[in-house]
């Protein structure tokens, strides 16, 4: 993710996430989960059942893909789920990728946690958040001096994620500032930037993967 200073995000790209399913028949209503629908996706919201948790979304109804809030049928999935003659009832749940209106939520979000760290930190002249830890990923930051920021989102068995973050940032420099047709603090759309990057996170993936052979 690449954070203008004014807290908008100008350039996002996903290149691996969770692609792990798990599917779940109901012989009968009700579903011992809680669903929302407000983000265009049908997500759990509270409960937990095997490896599902709350964020986790209704990708298949009845092995059918869905579209949306919309089962295979263009019936809503909240009233099949709601209704009981519409059991027995299947449904696969997967992470996915974040949405467009979710990363710039998350964006905006980091940007003020940014923010607020910088001004209450004991340090003077504190640089913000360079690093969160949750028991499921880590986030690393980096901040240009023009305010800038590069933020990465990843599993905890990534490496050398600060190196990645100023690779990029050479990158942005190279193939964003040097183009002409580039306007500041605007969506990044350029072909060469999303190329270099691509190769630059193919081999970090390759040489952590080494890595973790090796330890193995």
């Amino acid at each position: 993710y690449i954070i203008q200073q004014s807290r908008g995000l100008i350039y996002d790209e996903d290149f691996s996430w969770n692609k792990h399913t798990e599917e779940h028949t109901w012989q009968q209503h009700p579903i011992p989960l809680v669903f929302t629908a407000d983000t265009g996706r049908v997500l759990v919201k509270f409960g937990e059942l095997g490896t599902i948790k709350p964020g986790y979304s209704v990708i298949e109804v009845n092995r059918q893909p869905v579209t949306g809030t919309m089962g295979p049928t263009e019936r809503p999935i909240m009233d099949m789920v709601n209704d009981p003659e519409a059991y027995p009832l299947s449904l696969t749940f997967g992470k996915g990728k974040v949405g467009a209106n979710e990363k710039l939520m998350l964006a905006s979000m980091f940007h003020s946690l940014f923010a607020i760290a910088s001004k209450i930190s004991p340090i003077e002249g504190s640089s913000g958040i360079q690093e969160l830890e949750t028991d499921e990923f880590s986030l690393h930051c980096f901040q240009t001096i023009t305010g800038v920021k590069f933020f990465s989102i990843v599993d905890h068995k990534q490496t050398a994620c600060e190196p990645l973050l100023h690779r990029i940032y050479e990158l942005y420099t190279d193939f964003v500032l040097k183009n002409p047709f580039y306007l500041i603090d605007m969506p990044i759309r350029c072909d060469l930037f999303d190329q270099n990057l691509k190769k630059v996170i193919e081999q970090v993936e390759r040489a952590s993967a080494y890595s973790s052979a090796t330890l193995a």
